[in-house]
């Protein structure tokens, strides 16, 4: 089984490829930007399945995939994300994607999951699948969404306060409750997943 893996983070694509390697007895080709991996494929198109970090450079969303499945026709094209969402992964699904394989996913699943792909299956975790969507309302609060925007302007927790006439705790405590709704591991990731999400 030929692979091409493309991630942006040199740690994480690397790890992710030495477990398909010993694990899978895969042969992985490694690249670090989707313009990156369209250039691996346009030399040597003979992969059994591609998988795409969903925030690389050069994605823009749901295009790279696109690019990607243009230029691999039958070939089987998945996204990997670190942003793990029920809303996303019905849409990378929905845009045709092998899968949506999420970066948290043990080694071994992961492995079962790029065969299952490589065979012409859809794959998507099957209890993260089962979550309820839930709509952006449901998720948070408005003062929590006010203080995520104020994050993802780049403000600290003292700009955001007396943008909102609030006690610098009382920020503190909403941008550590939003993280853990969002599973953001710290701002710049909530950062991140609320552009994903188009939270603001």
């Amino acid at each position: 089984m030929r692979i091409l893996l493309a991630d942006d983070h040199d740690l994480v694509r690397e790890t992710m490829a030495a477990f398909l390697v010993a694990e899978g007895q895969a042969e992985v080709a490694t690249a670090g930007s989707l313009c990156d991996a369209l250039l691996v494929v346009k030399a040597d198109p003979a992969y059994d399945l591609v998988l795409l970090d969903y925030n690389m450079p050069g994605m823009n969303g749901l295009d790279g995939l696109r690019q990607m499945q243009t230029a691999m026709g039958d070939t089987p094209v998945a996204i990997v994300s670190g942003t793990t969402t029920r809303a996303l992964a019905d849409e990378v699904i929905a845009a045709g994607a092998a899968g949506f394989v999420p970066k948290t996913l043990a080694p071994k699943s992961m492995i079962t999951a790029a065969r299952f792909m490589a065979a012409g299956e859809v794959y998507a975790p099957f209890n993260f699948m089962q979550q309820k969507t839930q709509t952006t309302s449901e998720i948070l609060t408005s003062r929590e969404l006010e203080v995520l925007q104020g994050i993802c302007r780049g403000q600290s927790n003292k700009e955001i306060a007396l943008d909102y006439d609030l006690h610098e705790a009382t920020v503190k405590l909403h941008a550590k409750t939003l993280s853990r709704k969002l599973g953001a591991r710290n701002r710049t990731h909530a950062a991140m997943i609320a552009r994903d999400r188009n939270l603001v």
